[in-house]
């Protein structure tokens, strides 16, 4: 969801506007390596401009500015998209009420082994 907020804007960068308002941030090392890769990755494979991209690393850094870092110890093969675990992971370690996303592979999971609500945006922001 924070790709696509800063990239594209509407209902998701609502959505990261109420998280940041109202909610605890978390990320992980892993987490971190990916907001530090796909913005160039995307911009490489043309998905994206270079207004965009600067968009982009601006609105990750205001956001990862103010996250907690929280470091996994728990390893999940839960999702089937196996890079989307490391959400899990970092959720599981910050014992977070919600994960925020427009990702099929995560919405789709159903009941998981531990508390989480895993919402879309839109969804979020009905709360």
């Amino acid at each position: 969801m924070v790709i696509s907020a800063f990239v594209f804007g509407g209902v998701p960068a609502t959505a990261v506007r109420k998280v940041l308002a109202e909610a605890s941030v978390y990320v992980s090392p892993e987490l971190l390596k990916e907001y530090r890769e796909v913005p160039l990755t995307l911009e490489e494979e043309d998905k994206i401009n270079h207004r965009q991209l600067k968009t982009l690393i601006s609105g990750i850094a205001a956001f990862v500015a103010v996250a907690k870092t929280v470091y996994p110890v728990r390893k999940f093969m839960l999702c089937r998209d196996e890079a989307d675990n490391m959400l899990l992971e970092c959720c599981f370690a910050a014992k977070t009420d919600y994960l925020v996303t427009g990702d099929k592979d995560l919405l789709d999971m159903g009941v998981l082994p531990f508390d989480l609500r895993i919402l879309r945006p839109r969804d979020y922001l009905a709360l």
